[in-house]
């Protein structure tokens, strides 16, 4: 992928996958130095922080889209590399954490991780602690990681979100993102599972009523999940390992990683140590792919 045309740039196209084939060269660059795979993620970055690809799209798109881009930048050192580019698109990115887009003037990046506890969420704490990184900004990293400790079930750390259906939920009282350990519901395990996404299958019923949206709302966690814990906090471990615990679930109910969640399972067995079935040849995701390739123990 890393040697094919990588598409045009966007950050208003919330299925486009050129971001993902970015980071494909970058990570090849990564690997072997070669500059030519540099000069293609430059070029494309250039677009992103030169241009306003964010106009006229939906928050989702730019949540989806915006990490691997950074992930791209960090991967080619482009601070090194091109320092007038880098210092533009460093702007771009501190613009991009408070802009307004969609249909609600609330609708930042910000405030769509501190709000939607469903995949837009969790796609925007993605990208939102990606760009803190980059940045250097501890402040705003520090803010993030605690939104994404309480989405993991720390209800004292921050519950400020906005749920709808509340039937998956072990505690209606107390909702959190991923169910608490050990929580059942008319006798059957709900431990692990997403409610904000399951309530998409419906009600609560057993056995649950399929929907994709549970490893959607994984794509955003566990990528948030890998920055932090880079960033030295205990991600992967908060709240009785939630994300292992969430996958387990789902393998549990016979819904495994597929399709372009099936990079997911390379990065929970890394992290974990785990077994699960994860496809040879993974799709990219929505925000980050290749993890066969990268995280392949």
């Amino acid at each position: 992928m890393a040697d094919r045309a990588a598409g045009t740039p966007t950050l208003s196209n919330q299925s486009s996958d050129t971001n993902v084939n970015v980071l494909a060269k970058a990570l090849v660059y990564a690997r072997t130095g070669i500059p030519t795979y540099r000069d293609d993620v430059a070029a494309a970055l250039r677009v992103i922080a030169t241009g306003n690809t964010e106009k006229s799209g939906e928050m989702l798109a730019l949540a989806r889209e915006l990490a691997a881009y950074v992930i791209a930048a960090d991967l080619i050192d482009l601070k090194s590399y091109d320092p007038d580019l880098d210092t533009q698109f460093r702007t771009k990115l501190r613009y991009l954490l408070t802009a307004p887009l969609g249909t609600g003037t609330s609708q930042t990046l910000q405030i769509t991780h501190e709000k939607r506890p469903n995949n837009w969420g969790t796609h925007a704490g993605a990208s939102r602690i990606a760009v803190a990184l980059y940045l250097g900004d501890q402040a705003e990293l520090d803010r993030a990681a605690t939104v994404f400790h309480g989405w993991l079930g720390d209800y004292n750390s921050y519950h400020n979100f906005q749920y709808a259906e509340l039937d998956w939920q072990a505690d209606p009282t107390h909702p959190v993102g991923i169910n608490p350990l050990g929580a059942t519901k008319d006798g059957y395990s709900i431990d692990g599972a997403l409610p904000e996404e399951m309530r998409r299958g419906g009600t609560f019923q057993w056995p649950p009523v399929y929907t994709d949206y549970a490893w959607e709302g994984l794509q955003g966690a566990v990528v948030q999940a890998e920055l932090l814990s880079r960033a030295g906090y205990p991600a992967w471990d908060w709240e009785n390992k939630a994300l292992l615990r969430a996958a387990q679930f789902l393998y549990t109910i016979g819904w495994p990683a597929q399709g372009d969640d099936g990079w997911q399972p390379w990065l929970i067995n890394h992290a974990y140590g785990t077994t699960f079935a994860a496809p040879a040849q993974a799709q990219p995701g929505k925000n980050m792919g290749w993890t066969n390739w990268t995280h392949a123990r």
